[in-house]
């Protein structure tokens, strides 16, 4: 299997493997997929930690040759022990980071592109739904928490592990009266953990949801800047924002004070258990109650205060696992929506004639009272022209959601050449539409990346006649850099009109064979807009188009207008004989030129 196979398949994986239920399983299952180079770091891992426990039995060996007046070559061969597994610590310590922290950025990077692709294939109902901050705020913040988690708490949590092993084993074999002593550190470490865990759960899962409620926050004001600055309602937003910043600080506080009783409370415990042992064992060998030399005195508290230290260093991570928990949890939110638009199974598409039956289609939102669109029929034949008009709220961009599939009939039907489109994989069949928008959107990349989005094959040849078609090319020979001029974020270097005209090559490049116009024209002033509509009469030439018009003088050309009330088509016809018949199309008419 190639990489990018290999890589696609890992992201599939990711996004089954996580459960907001289950966060410690699914963090377990991420990281098993990569067993090879988990199990290489988890093998250095083990090499490198050796002299962590070994080091107090060569102490203890040490203590008692001075103490028995031992020789000097016994000393010096404990001596080259203590050294050759001191230096085999560093390239240990290096294969252990190189590999396990390539498992743990690889999981954050297939975390990421599973949110990615799952964003993808939810509905728009979701993305209506939901704020693109918060999103965002899952995709950068939550998996970097699971990262973070991974990097602080596996080194301490491994460490542990090794100590705790070779603690009791050098113990048992040097004196294995002293074991049940150690026995008195593990239930107060498992009592803390279950006192704290509960509240720290609590306590991270109210701050992340304040945290997001406060990115939507800062989304909303960037996005309103212009019209909070026409309206003189600066300090407004200030106060929103700052009242999110607030609650975030409260929350925020609360966390910290949890965290700060968990460090505190576990620090204390585990010293005074250590220093209990060294009382003890001191006991011990003054009474005679156990044979135990100086330098097992030694050794034995060292051992029991490498472990109480790991054990502290545990319980102190209780809060940044509690963090990481919650992001997989919060992760799980987006990766477990149900609301997706289904494709996979269904038929896919390889070419499209263009002809639109809508049969008795119907439509309500959930949780509305009256449905957006009602019983409506009608045959568009391929390469004609609809506009649908009417007032605002009458279903016009419902009808052009529907004939995307970005949202689903309650009742009724869509056909596309004669094959219901629930049948049809619409990935495949939007190959085939193109849409300008009434805002047309542009990422920060150059004109010619702006034009060909998507289309890696394009030649420049074929971008240039698109630019030609829509009248773009008077903008790319007015720059220095021509098409390869950065447009800024969302076009913002380009008039409104500039980025309407470039949408609309963006949709020429791609040769449709449908074309969705949602108010094309309507957010430009006069000049832009003559521009616009010679490049949109270009565009529309030979193919079915779907109008969605606000200015009724835009759609005079239409081969049939259908006016919409309250979901419901109440006239049909061409522009003249509309206003012939004297009907709500012409009242809408009347209402505009005068």
């Amino acid at each position: 299997m190639n990489e990018k196979a290999l890589s696609a398949r890992r992201r599939k994986d990711a996004a089954q493997l996580v459960d907001g239920e289950r966060p410690t399983r699914s963090v377990l299952r991420l990281l098993a997929r990569r067993p090879g180079r988990l199990s290489i770091a988890l093998a250095a891992f083990a090499l490198k930690e050796i002299p962590l426990w070994f080091l107090p039995v060569i102490t203890a060996a040490i203590i008692d040759i001075v103490a028995t007046g031992g020789s000097l070559t016994t000393l010096l061969i404990w001596f080259g022990v203590a050294v050759v597994l001191l230096l085999q610590n560093y390239p240990n310590h290096i294969i252990y980071t190189r590999n396990f922290m390539t498992v743990v950025r690889d999981t954050g990077a297939d975390l990421r592109h599973a949110l990615a692709e799952r964003m993808q294939r939810l509905s728009i109902g979701f993305h209506t739904r939901a704020s693109a901050s918060v999103v965002q705020t899952k995709v950068v913040r939550d998996v970097e928490n699971v990262e973070m988690m991974l990097q602080q708490v596996t080194h301490p949590l491994l460490s542990s592990i090794m100590v705790l092993v070779g603690a009791i084993a050098m113990t048992a074999i040097m004196v294995p009266e002293f074991l049940p002593v150690y026995a008195l550190a593990v239930p107060f470490a498992i009592l803390l953990r279950s006192a704290m865990a509960r509240r720290s759960r609590i306590r991270n899962e109210r701050f992340r949801r304040e945290m997001e409620g406060f990115a939507a926050r800062v989304g909303e004001m960037a996005s309103l800047i212009p019209v909070t600055r026409a309206h003189g309602l600066e300090q407004t937003a200030v106060t929103r924002v700052a009242d999110g910043a607030d609650e975030v600080r409260r929350a925020g506080l609360h966390l910290d004070m949890l965290n700060g009783h968990v460090a505190s409370i576990s620090w204390v415990t585990m010293q005074l258990l250590g220093v209990g042992c060294l009382v003890l064992a001191a006991v011990f060998s003054l009474t005679g109650f156990l044979p135990i030399t100086p330098g097992e005195v030694v050794l034995l508290s060292t051992y029991f205060a490498l472990l109480t230290q790991g054990l502290t260093q545990l319980l102190m991570l209780i809060p940044v696992a509690a963090r990481g928990m919650e992001s997989v949890r919060s992760i799980a939110e987006v990766l477990q929506e149900p609301d997706l638009e289904l494709n996979s199974g269904k038929r896919t598409v390889d070419a499209v004639v263009g002809h639109l039956q809508l049969v008795r289609l119907t439509h309500r939102y959930p949780d509305a009272d009256e449905d957006s669109i009602h019983d409506v029929s009608l045959d568009i034949r391929p390469g004609e022209t609809i506009a649908f008009v009417g007032s605002s709220g009458s279903g016009k961009s419902t009808m052009l959601n529907l004939v995307l599939g970005f949202v689903r009939p309650t009742a009724g039907v869509i056909l596309l050449d004669g094959v219901d489109m629930q049948q049809l994989d619409m990935r495949t069949a939007r190959r085939f539409v193109s849409v300008v928008p009434q805002e047309s959107v542009l990422f920060e990349g150059t004109i010619r990346e702006n034009v060909a989005y998507g289309l890696n094959g394009a030649s420049d040849a074929r971008i240039l006649e698109a630019l030609r078609d829509a009248h773009a090319l008077e903008i790319i020979e007015g720059l220095p850099d021509g098409w390869n001029t950065i447009v800024g974020e969302r076009g913002s270097r380009l008039s409104g009109g500039q980025r309407q005209r470039l949408a609309i090559a963006r949709a020429l490049v791609r040769d449709p064979r449908i074309l969705l116009l949602d108010e094309a024209t309507s957010a430009l002033d006069p000049e832009s807009e003559v521009k616009v509509k010679e490049a949109l009469s270009r565009l529309m030439r030979g193919r079915t188009t779907l109008v969605v018009a606000h200015r009724l003088s835009t759609i005079r050309q239409a081969d049939r207008i259908v006016v919409l009330e309250h979901g419901r088509i109440v006239e049909i016809g061409s522009h003249d004989e509309l206003l012939d018949r004297g009907g709500r199309y012409a009242t809408l008419h009347a209402a505009q030129a005068s």
